[in-house]
């Protein structure tokens, strides 16, 4: 069974999230002579591991869907969070994101990402387009030994859906639709497979000699869509309205109920991203994956409600929901290296910190109406660094690998992010006129209303 995992090892090295230790250390120490045992394919499939190759490539292609899935929960979230004259903007972006994200992803995304060899330190790039095996099984040609190169490049597709999805919600109801998607284009393509490959890639933060450690993506997934974000809304300035004689106005959304949905089906696409970063179906470790995960959710909830109860004097839905979220992204960095007591801690202190981040980011006057910097980028820092508080390696030495990771992929990220911003300003323009943002970019940017049969959209 070493020398099937073997030989489809060796043929690309292991270039996804961090990798299942059973499967890694099967890679590591099968001979180089193991190589050609199965190099015709009808052999391979004979063979007794073919079986296992399989349950584990069918568990990653079940939890790339699951990871897809969330595609609608940020269309919900961000929806019911925003007035209901933005409804069709909103749901658009969230639509064609997805689409954008994996056509641009197999042109070079991937081969950015993962450059093959020994890495590509702090550039790599592998050429355009997707590689083709000798034949479309794509058994001979996998970047992970536990299943095929087509399923690694869905998984880590979808991955890069969701980072460009974060941006959308902080930037809703007042960007152009043509400008937003230029930048998807950019973000996408080029910033978001760097600073990827530079730990899952191999990179120079998985080179360090203590590495740097995120093992589903609190940064380099969410706090990398969370500096996009805040670059964004820094750029776009406050929606009209929103801030009055130093006063803070909430623009409230149109549908709690819509964004409670987005919130479980969010949680429940979790399971596939944190639960697929296993990287195998190794029973333990996903089942320890899915009660981290979950566990941290539900103390985000928690901390999240008390909090605001506390400061607002009632609980708030809405920062319940972002509580849930943000315990969620907390643990993504760690969720298999936490116990269940760690967890509980990782997603408490997340739910506090993003009704705290939401008021601060309020306080000087950046807008973000679904609180994607608070719940992304704040709880994804948190979340990277609790792994050095609290992991396997915790101490010291982990602490300053995580903090040059986070400083790393924040300054290349938000840099990134405010020149694009700042350029597609510049030759397009970003924002939509005072005249449109009133009336609803449903009818300014689509001609359209979300809800005809009802009160009619720009008066919402």
């Amino acid at each position: 069974m070493t020398a099937i995992f073997a030989t489809l090892a060796l043929v690309h090295p292991v270039s996804a999230q961090e990798a299942a230790p059973a499967v890694a250390e099967a890679v590591a120490a099968a001979p180089a002579a193991d190589a050609p045992a199965f190099a015709d394919l009808a052999a391979f499939e004979a063979s007794p591991g073919y079986t296992l190759f399989t349950v584990n490539n069918t568990w990653m292609m079940v939890a790339a869907a699951l990871v897809f899935f969330m595609n609608l929960g940020f269309a919900c979230v961000e929806t019911g969070l925003t007035r209901s004259k933005n409804t069709a903007n909103i749901l658009f972006k969230n639509t064609i994101i997805p689409c954008i994200g994996i056509l641009t992803y197999a042109l070079m995304g991937f081969n950015l990402m993962y450059p093959g060899g020994d890495g590509g330190g702090w550039f790599g790039f592998a050429g355009f387009g997707l590689g083709f095996a000798d034949d479309v099984s794509g058994l001979t040609s996998v970047y992970n030994a536990g299943y095929t190169y087509w399923t690694d490049f869905l998984f880590q597709a979808m991955f890069a859906a969701t980072a460009a999805t974060i941006v959308s919600g902080a930037v809703a109801e007042r960007v152009k639709l043509s400008s937003f998607l230029v930048f998807t284009v950019l973000f996408v393509t080029i910033s978001y497979p760097i600073t990827g490959m530079w730990k899952w890639g191999n990179g120079w933060l998985n080179t360090m000699e203590t590495p740097f450690y995120d093992f589903a993506g609190s940064t380099l997934v969410h706090s990398v869509g969370g500096w996009g974000a805040l670059a964004g809304i820094i750029i776009l300035g406050p929606r009209i309205g929103k801030f009055k004689d130093g006063r803070v106005l909430p623009l409230l959304g149109h549908s709690l109920p819509l964004a409670t949905i987005g919130v479980f089906v969010l949680w429940l696409g979790w399971f596939g991203f944190n639960g697929g970063s296993v990287l195998s179906a190794n029973p333990g470790l996903v089942s320890l994956v899915l009660v981290t995960t979950s566990l941290a959710a539900a103390a985000g909830g928690v901390g999240a409600t008390l909090t605001s109860w506390i400061m607002l004097k009632k609980p708030d839905v809405s920062m319940a929901l972002n509580g849930i979220l943000a315990g969620l992204v907390a643990i993504t960095a760690g969720a298999d290296q936490m116990s269940p007591g760690d967890s509980v801690i990782i997603g408490g202190i997340g739910g506090i910190l993003v009704v705290f981040s939401v008021f601060f980011f309020d306080k000087i006057k950046l807008d973000d109406p679904v609180g994607a910097t608070s719940v992304h980028l704040a709880n994804g820092i948190w979340g990277t660094l609790a792994v050095g508080l609290f992991g396997n390696l915790k101490g010291g030495a982990q602490i300053v690998s995580q903090l040059k990771g986070i400083a790393a992929i924040g300054a290349f990220t938000f840099v990134f992010c405010l020149i694009s911003f700042l350029v597609i300003k510049a030759i397009m323009g970003l924002r939509v006129s005072a005249e449109e943002e009133i009336e609803g970019l449903d009818i300014g940017e689509h001609g359209n209303e979300a809800y005809p049969d009802f009160t009619q959209a720009h008066h919402g």
